[in-house]
Formats: structure tokens, C-alpha cells, sequence
């Protein structure tokens, strides 16, 4: 049996006919952040679709655990302990913070009430706000409700796609903050992230994606001391 919690082992995958992931291979183990980063069209939001069955993988394998998960319904992977936090339309607008978290555990057979007041004590920002729609959050507060829906149902991996993703610069720390709260909370976390330097900072691995396959991975902290990395992928200068 796998000693990684999710792992991808040589997956090719792509939309119609058009391939995207060539021969990819990476693991999460657990209570780890792995951010992958990269250029545009590298196939980084492709990854999480794959290992979240919103496309199923071409060739290669798939497994939580050491169980084949290559294809399975989402809906399946949720109650298998799968979460997953898309970049856009990742929270109902027109209903209030409650009714989201509440949406969030539909599949729950028990225990709703109890895993949704810890939420609340965890973020308290929720808590505070609970009455109002979703639509009036700030960004920022709109990420921690995304975060939180996903983690109703518990998840052992939380795969977040692009969290500071049109965010203001000045709340962009507080997210990858939320983000490093819910590891804590003993969630393993796969991050796609475009602020490469800052989705690496918070992370302990990391793997950089080009053209649909891994081109550089390590310890977060040798990526960011890499000179190919720098050059290539993080801007050229020197990480502080």
C-alpha cells in the first residue's frame, strides 16, 4: 500500500483531444502543503481536475491512500475525503455564509451542527457574518467561506486551485494565513498557485509544471534558492 496519502504516477490527460498532462508523476503526504506553480497553460488547474475526476486520467494512475481513484465521481471523492476549492464560482452568492456551510455538508450523515461551530470558531470572521449573503463578502472573506464549505465534510486532502487569484496585494498574506490554518487542522493540502514566491513560502514542497510535466521538484525552501527556478519561474530575484 502507497505510503502517500494522494499520489499521480505517470498521467497523461487533457480535454477532448487535446493533451495537456504528459507522463505526470507527484504525491501529497500527509499534513504537507505542496504548491505547484508554473507558467500559464502549464497544466497546473489541469492536475487538480484529474485527481479530482473532472476529467478522467488518459493513462496513469490515481490513489488515495494506495486506492485507485483515477475517474471516480467527485461526489464520490467528497465522501472518500477529497475536497476540492475551484478558482471562480467556488461559493453561492445569492445564499447567506450558514446556508453555504450547510450546502457544503449535504453528504454528511452526522454531525453537521458540531464540525459547522468549530468553523465558526476557527474563522471567526464566518461566525460574525453568518446572516449575510455570500455576495457581500470581501474577496478574502469569500476565500475563507470557499475554504470552510469545502472542509464541512473533513476532508484528508483539500485541493485548492489559485487562492489569491484577484485579490488585492494587502489581503492576499491573510489567504495564504487561512490557508496555512487549515493544515493545521490536519488537512494535507495540494495548491495550484500563479504568486509562486508566496504559495512556496507557506508550503513544504513544492513541483513546478511546464508544457504538462514536471520540470523541477524538491523542498519548497530549495525551490526558491534555485537559480534555474528563480530565473525561469520566479522573476529572477532573490528570494527574502
Amino acid at each position: 500500500m502507497s505510503r502517500h496519502v494522494l499520489e499521480a504516477s505517470n498521467v497523461d490527460s487533457g480535454y477532448g483531444e487535446v493533451q495537456v498532462l504528459d507522463d505526470l508523476n507527484l504525491h501529497l503526504d500527509d499534513e504537507e502543503i505542496v504548491c505547484l506553480i508554473g507558467p500559464n497553460g502549464a497544466g497546473k488547474s489541469t492536475v487538480l481536475k484529474t485527481v479530482f475526476g473532472l476529467l478522467s486520467p488518459w493513462t496513469g494512475s490515481v490513489t488515495l491512500r494506495g486506492e485507485e481513484i483515477g475517474g471516480v465521481d467527485p461526489a464520490d471523492l467528497v465522501r472518500m475525503g477529497v475536497g476540492y476549492v475551484p478558482q471562480v464560482d467556488n461559493v453561492f452568492g445569492s445564499l447567506s455564509i450558514d446556508e453555504n456551510l450547510r450546502m457544503g455538508g449535504v453528504a454528511r450523515e452526522s454531525g453537521l451542527d458540531d464540525v459547522i461551530g468549530r468553523l465558526y470558531e476557527r474563522f471567526p470572521i464566518l461566525d460574525e457574518k453568518r446572516g449575510a449573503k455570500a455576495r457581500t463578502l470581501s474577496g478574502g472573506q469569500r476565500q475563507v467561506l470557499a475554504f470552510s464549505r469545502a472542509l464541512v465534510m473533513e476532508p484528508d486532502v483539500l485541493l485548492i486551485d489559485e487562492p489569491s487569484a484577484g485579490l488585492a496585494p494587502s489581503i492576499v498574506e491573510d489567504v495564504f494565513r487561512n490557508v496555512q490554518t487549515v493544515n493545521e487542522l490536519g488537512t494535507s493540502i495540494l495548491m495550484v498557485e500563479q504568486n509562486a514566491r508566496e504559495g512556496l513560502a507557506i508550503s513544504d514542497r513544492g513541483y513546478v509544471l511546464d508544457q504538462g510535466t514536471v520540470a523541477y521538484e524538491g523542498r519548497a525552501r530549495s525551490l526558491l534558492d534555485n537559480p534555474e527556478v528563480s530565473q525561469l519561474y520566479l522573476g529572477g530575484a532573490d528570494y527574502e
